[in-house]
């Protein structure tokens, strides 16, 4: 049996592309590619936490070192430029493999600068509000 957990995650990077007659879905800066591993034509998951929306797409390489995340097509309506958003890619592993396995999430400024990279999330703690 497989299970389905996190490979790779942008984030809150900003949206700085909303192109609705463009092929692809959503153009990724290739740097951050290859930072996470994630590759074109990969699907991904984009989580808006601006509107809320969510849906299902596919990468696209964009030009290195632009910064940029686009998207295209169809998704261009689910964002607009400026919106913060949260990009996932899943992977299937095996119960064994998922011992081993450590995601890779890159978290962003508002300006789309990196500023942390991380595989591992802290653990959730109550917080004065739920006692």
């Amino acid at each position: 049996m497989f299970n389905v957990v996190l490979k790779a995650k942008l984030h809150m990077v900003t949206v700085t592309h909303s192109e609705l007659n463009y092929d692809g879905s959503c153009a990724i800066d290739e740097n951050w590619l290859k930072m996470t591993g994630l590759r074109e034509f990969e699907q991904i998951q984009i989580y808006n936490k601006d509107n809320g929306e969510r849906l299902t797409t596919y990468i696209i390489r964009a030009e290195a070192g632009s910064g940029i995340i686009s998207l295209n097509g169809a998704a261009a309506r689910k964002a607009s430029v400026g919106d913060r958003v949260i990009i996932c890619a899943y992977a299937h592993l095996l119960p064994e493999e998922m011992l081993l396995h450590k995601p890779t999430m890159l978290y962003f400024n508002s300006k789309n600068a990196v500023v942390r990279t991380t595989n591992s999330i802290a653990v959730q703690q109550l917080s004065c509000q739920d006692i």
